[in-house]
């Protein structure tokens, strides 16, 4: 499974490209960060997210998205800001038709590093042994959009095909009452 990890922004807007399975050690196919300038205006910067998650899910053809899914802070800009980020992200996949899954920050953060309240740092230093790397991602954005994707892969995946199984089990059931 590929899976493209998007940690929404306005200014920056953390890309992460992970492909592996449940089981199996993960790899690292590719990883960002899109910036805009808090000098244009916001519509102009959200076209830039639009394109340029549009270039990753080109380029990259993953088989799912994971976006963070967006929590009230204090800062009402920055929440307006990460949810406009993210709703692009949402929308670029819906277009292609690939699955998108929303996961908190908390969820996250307990999935690579076995704790809820884990810090920035913690979740980087776990992301950097998960996928084998030389160094942490930077920004924590770049980060923060793997550990998205690791998540969606161990948790995500194992879900979808949960869902797979019961959605067949119910056209099971339907059937055999359609021929009884």
């Amino acid at each position: 499974m590929r899976v493209l990890g998007i940690d929404p922004g306005l200014t920056r807007c953390g890309m992460g490209v992970v492909e592996g399975s449940v089981g199996r050690p993960l790899r690292l196919v590719d990883v960002n960060v899109l910036r805009t300038s808090s000098d244009l205006p916001v519509p102009q910067r959200l076209v830039t997210i639009e394109k340029g998650v549009d270039a990753w899910l080109d380029e990259h053809r993953p088989d799912a998205v994971a976006v963070e899914r967006v929590f009230a802070r204090s800062d009402v800009s920055t929440v307006m800001g990460t949810a406009q980020a993210s709703g692009i992200a949402m929308v670029c996949a819906a277009r292609r038709g690939l699955p998108v899954a929303l996961h908190t920050p908390s969820e996250v953060k307990a999935a690579v590093s076995g704790n809820g309240r884990a810090t920035k740092a913690q979740v980087g230093t776990m992301v950097t042994r998960i996928l084998r790397l030389d160094a942490m991602p930077k920004p924590a954005d770049a980060a923060d959009a793997l550990a998205l994707a690791i998540t969606h892969i161990w948790r995500g995946g194992a879900q979808a095909r949960i869902d797979a199984a019961v959605a067949g089990a119910r056209q099971t059931q339907a059937t055999r009452r359609r021929y009884a």
